[in-house]
């Protein structure tokens, strides 16, 4: 019997390829930015957000509440740091509160 080369792949690499080729990857930045926050800040600061953006390194968060927007401008670092360990890459070089 003659042995059949194999074209076989896992599908993390096939997936990964397809996101590239198709310049996907900024748009799975964005959605996985927006869960990591939802995820990190938990419930008491997912309600005093309306919008959370990724825009170049830039993560842009829309907050009801100046007092909340207060608090955490003086966490901007810590932020970015978790989101980065959350994703596993350096994404979000810096953060803006709105």
């Amino acid at each position: 019997m003659a042995k059949r080369s194999s074209n076989e792949s896992p599908i993390g690499d096939v997936l990964k390829e397809i996101i590239q080729i198709n310049k996907l990857q900024p748009g799975m930045d964005q959605v996985s930015v927006k869960e990591a926050w939802k995820t990190l800040m938990g419930n008491g600061v997912n309600t005093y957000t309306r919008n959370v953006v990724l825009k170049g390194g830039t993560l842009y968060v829309e907050l009801t509440s100046a007092v909340l927007r207060e608090e955490l401008s003086y966490g901007k670092d810590k932020i970015i740091k978790m989101i980065n360990e959350e994703l596993r890459r350096e994404i979000v070089r810096e953060v803006v509160l709105r």
